[in-house]
């Protein structure tokens, strides 16, 4: 439903002719953000995947997005995706690992006295993807800004 959702209201609005661009972006930014904070609290919640895995999805997702609003400010462009990656296919992965919970696929294991589950496994793959493309992302924004900006020298 919030995939619909997001996808119809910026639609509609040019649709009918009643953009109202800071408004939109502002919203839906926000409920965005509460939604990935639902999704990784519903799925550490669950007894398939660890409370912590999920909130290191999130807080891996909510820094990505944060260096966008970064780098649209910096940049003055809006880019929802890194790579090839963006929010569809983040909400289609989403949708796997959910359809992989409602078929019963838990296939838990001990590590050193913790119980995981091959879902704690997936969520820590996928939130250090987001880490290494945010540390790889965050260098060449730093290494452009610096080129644009180089700092001036001290007198001595």
């Amino acid at each position: 439903m919030h995939w619909l959702g997001d996808s119809l209201d910026g639609t509609l609005a040019r649709v009918r002719r009643i953009e109202r661009p800071r408004y939109g972006y502002y919203l839906d930014h926000l409920v965005d953000a509460l939604a990935t904070a639902l999704i990784g609290l519903g799925l550490g919640l669950s007894p398939w995947m660890l409370l912590s895995v999920g909130l290191v999805i999130v807080i891996a997702y909510l820094v990505l997005s944060i260096n966008t609003y970064l780098e649209t400010y910096a940049f003055g462009v809006f880019t929802l995706g890194y790579g090839r990656i963006g929010p569809t296919e983040v909400r289609l992965a989403l949708i796997g690992l959910n359809t992989l919970i409602a078929l019963g696929v838990g296939l838990g294991f001990h590590v050193g006295g913790l119980g995981l589950t091959v879902l704690d496994l997936i969520g820590l793959a996928i939130a250090a993807v987001m880490a290494a493309t945010l540390i790889g992302r965050a260098a060449r924004n730093l290494r452009v800004l610096a080129e644009q900006e180089p700092a001036a020298r001290v007198r001595a």
